[in-house]
């Protein structure tokens, strides 16, 4: 409900249920317009030419509807009167940030409990099922799909139900056991200590699916480590070193197969507001760089505090996936390893972009 309309020289001001008194400038209401000569409600588009409308246009006439639900506005430039409901107007009552995800609940050893990340894969495609498997991975950063048929179709059926694959030199979907001829770590037995994918990429992947296809062997256990609760154990604990890993870029490189990919971001990488958003280590992808005296040694401190939390098993989950069990987790906060194995163990997976998760968490309601 909306009253107290009041006419300002640049601005007016209305006052909305539950949010008071509000500011609205004209011409961000002049450029936000939803009469169908301003904006395609088809496809969601500006179709106003911004640069044209006086930089000092002010409405020729402003009301409310009787009913209260609506702002009625007249503008020179417009033959028809544009109305703004009190719904639209109080989503933008404060500044909010739109890309936004729900809040992260970080976790250690002592504080996960394994049966919050488990799902069913009868679960995960029922009704409603992608919902709980979405909130399950943006709360806590990963999930553990169980039963889930041990097929190349399973991990596609999944991945299109949040997004589409994502293609890099990997290509699309994959499958691998261990292979000394591939150019990359993860295809040996030895042990891989945690990490995130894609380093070398501009955009790294926002999600990861690891189904386990066959497993024949002893070790192998799948670890797990939420970069958020690192990141804000150095906060607190070393304030200096967590500054220093939000500042200084680290250069990511894959040079093998046919390709040199090389992309630069800060291991902490936070918004204008300061919040977290993304966790960015592999020290196995790591390029050699060298920078300033001061830079180098700051940055290698913080690697050291970093990696050294990633490795302690007090901030490590670790399961030991078997066949039908898929992992699937948010590439952009939480790390992931495994322990070095004997014998024969089959994966398959896939990678998401992270808009396409994104996107997925706000169309289920989740953000």
């Amino acid at each position: 409900m909306l009253s107290n309309l009041i006419l300002r020289d640049d601005s007016l001001s209305v006052v909305i249920s539950g949010s008071g008194a509000v500011d609205f400038d004209y011409f961000w209401l002049r450029d936000n317009s939803r009469d169908p000569i301003s904006f395609d409600s088809r496809s969601h588009q500006r179709e106003l030419f911004t640069c044209e409308v006086d930089a000092d246009i002010r409405p020729d006439e402003a009301g409310l509807t009787a009913d209260g639900l609506a702002l009625q506005i007249k503008w020179p430039d417009l033959d028809e009167a544009v109305f703004y409901t009190g719904m639209f107007l109080e989503n933008f009552a404060a500044t909010i940030n739109i890309l936004a995800m729900p809040d992260p609940i970080v976790w250690d050893v002592a504080t996960l409990d394994h049966n919050i990340v488990q799902i069913s894969h009868r679960e995960v495609i029922g009704d409603n099922g992608i919902r709980k498997l979405l909130d399950i991975i943006s709360r806590s950063g990963f999930s553990v799909i169980t039963q889930t048929p041990r097929n190349m179709d399973a991990v596609l059926d999944v991945t299109d139900r949040i997004g589409y694959v994502r293609h890099t030199i990997f290509g699309g979907l994959w499958e691998f056991e261990a292979n000394e001829t591939m150019a990359d770590s993860a295809y040996t037995p030895k042990e891989l200590r945690p990490h995130t994918d894609g380093t070398y990429s501009h955009d790294a992947p926002g999600l990861q699916m690891l189904l386990c296809v066959d497993y024949e062997a002893t070790g192998g256990a799948s670890i797990m480590v939420d970069g958020f609760r690192i990141a804000y154990e150095l906060k607190k604990t070393a304030p200096e070193i967590y500054a220093d890993l939000c500042r200084i870029e680290v250069t990511g490189i894959y040079k093998g197969d046919g390709v040199v990919l090389r992309a630069q971001r800060p291991i902490l990488r936070t918004d204008k507001e300061g919040n977290l958003v993304q966790v960015s280590f592999n020290n196995y992808d790591r390029d050699t760089v060298k920078l300033p005296k001061n830079e180098m040694r700051a940055l290698y401190a913080g690697i050291r505090a970093f990696d050294l939390l990633a490795n302690d098993p007090a901030f490590q989950w670790r399961y030991t996936l078997q066949p039908g069990d898929m992992l699937l987790f948010d590439n952009w906060r939480v790390l992931h390893g495994r322990a070095p194995f004997q014998g024969r163990r089959k994966m398959a997976g896939s990678y998401i972009n992270r808009e396409d998760y994104e996107s997925a968490v706000r169309i289920n309601g989740l953000a």
